[in-house]
């Protein structure tokens, strides 16, 4: 597995900070990578003006394209000037997810960095619809940053399920682990594991006097670190750095990510789509809304965006 080469960065025109240009740009000059911004724009009411002609609408179109462009050009120039390559494209799309998702898979790009935002008054991450069609849609891994600088020897921790026996479960693992390393390697960061597991359900403790529920949660959790260690062993990384904590994991892995002040979460996203997206998050989306730290979301291996380009 390879370093991020080719980093595709969607840019915010509406907003001044552009955090993951900043972020794309450290990250290009630790792997030696090539930079596209890309920035996707739509106003419906050029579509809809009858009062003017397809040429005229089509005209008036490319004149804010090349306006973008050239602004983008701007953003652009900062960057080659540190020696970094970068290329610039605007897309006029109704749907920037889209069009973020079909540049990644035409271009071929190794991961795409977006910035999310904070809600001042909450003092969280605020994730846009855009955000979280990328995160179940997109092919190639997904990096949501905030505004900040990674430091030297910055916690990476990387969120595995060791009570899965199955083999999807445990490819996984792997397949975001391996992504973690690279890009651990590549900004000097530290490396930790992460694993909730269950307590002692109510029901068995009232139902069954004779329970001893504290052997039972010791002996699930000796299980749990037995397996994590063993994960560990097998990709280099120190054992010193698995936790193993009761609890769900939408509450275990942002409180551990807090307390441990970890700049990045990695952890694996199932890419549910339709009707029950919509209405139904899985455990991954309910980390996710509650992190305050950079995500780097990864799709199992063989994962079919069902965004195609044309």
């Amino acid at each position: 597995m390879g370093t991020y080469k080719r980093i595709l960065v969607a840019i915010d025109p509406t907003h001044e900070a552009q955090p993951a240009l900043i972020r794309a740009a450290h990250l290009a000059k630790c792997c030696d990578g090539h930079l596209t911004l890309l920035v996707c724009i739509f106003d419906f009411s050029y579509e809809m003006t009858s009062m003017l002609s397809v040429d005229e609408r089509e005209a008036m179109r490319n004149s804010i394209v090349t306006q973008r462009q050239a602004w983008l050009e701007q953003q652009a120039r900062t960057y080659r000037d540190q020696g970094i390559s970068v290329d610039t494209k605007v897309a006029w799309h109704n749907r920037p997810f889209e069009a973020i998702i079909e540049q990644a898979i035409t271009g071929q790009h190794d991961v795409i960095v977006k910035s999310t935002h904070h809600h001042d008054k909450l003092k969280s991450v605020i994730f846009t619809p855009t955000d979280w069609h990328l995160l179940r849609k997109s092919p190639v891994p997904v990096l949501l940053v905030k505004e900040g600088n990674w430091p030297e020897q910055g916690k990476v921790l990387v969120a595995v399920n060791v009570a899965a026996e199955d083999e999807a479960h445990q490819t996984l693992n792997d397949h975001i682990i391996g992504h973690a390393k690279k890009l651990a390697r590549a900004i000097n960061g530290e490396i930790h594991l992460v694993n909730g597991y269950p307590g002692t359900p109510v029901n068995i403790a009232i139902e069954l006097p004779d329970f001893d529920a504290h052997a039972y949660n010791e002996s699930l959790k000796a299980h749990h670190q037995l397996r994590i260690s063993e994960l560990a062993r097998q990709h280099d990384i120190d054992e010193q750095h698995c936790h193993v904590i009761e609890g769900l994991p939408e509450d275990v892995i942002p409180e551990l990510a807090e307390e441990l002040e970890a700049e990045l979460v990695v952890l694996g996203t199932v890419g549910r789509t339709g009707f029950s997206a919509a209405l139904i998050g899985n455990t991954a989306e309910h980390v996710i809304d509650s992190l305050e730290c950079d995500l780097l979301a990864i799709k199992p291996e063989g994962f079919e965006s069902p965004v195609k380009p044309e």
